[in-house]
């Protein structure tokens, strides 16, 4: 066996293009709703989804607005997951029955928002290791910066990209993959 592929897992080739698959599945991670109730990521396979930490407090927090016109506008095709996060300038300090009355309130969210989670650090949880590791997703690495980093993964759960916090839900670089 090549021992390049036996290290990278598995290799395909195709057009002398070398890619590498998750070593380990995203719709294994468990993650749970705002509600507390356990959400099974393996019910958006065939979809795309986005994942975005959120944050009530912060600079960005108007782009609720853009994520719930983009789960809007493409609900066929893409799941949006807000994924609240207090690591960055503590602008998510509230718990969980806050961080539901502030999105539905001031902008009317009705997209999957998760548990409030750690996204980096020590504590990270699994599913930004799978996210920002490429060891892990098989794709590449990241650090998440600030409040509303984007991942967006295809319907086969493999990563296509991230884009930071200044890239707007709307923006072409994210829904050119989208049409």
């Amino acid at each position: 066996m090549n021992p390049l592929k036996a290290f990278v897992g598995t290799l395909t080739t195709s057009d002398n293009i070398v890619t590498r698959k998750a070593s380990k599945p995203i719709y294994d991670i468990k993650l749970d709703s705002l509600q507390g109730q356990p959400i099974d990521l393996a019910d958006f396979k065939g979809k795309k989804i986005l994942f975005v930490n959120v944050a009530s407090k912060c600079g960005f927090t108007p782009q609720y607005k853009e994520l719930q016109q983009l789960h809007d506008t493409y609900r066929e095709q893409l799941v949006v997951i807000g994924i609240p996060c207090n690591q960055f300038g503590k602008q998510e300090p509230g718990d969980s029955n806050d961080i539901q009355q502030f999105c539905e309130v001031n902008y009317g969210v009705s997209f999957l928002v998760t548990q409030k989670i750690n996204v980096k650090g020590h504590n990270q949880h699994p599913l930004y290791e799978w996210l920002t590791k490429k060891a892990i997703n098989g794709k590449k690495s990241s650090v998440v910066k600030w409040n509303f980093q984007k991942y967006l993964v295809d319907e086969e759960g493999e990563l296509i990209d991230y884009f930071y916090s200044i890239t707007k839900p709307t923006n072409s670089r994210i829904t050119k993959h989208l049409k």
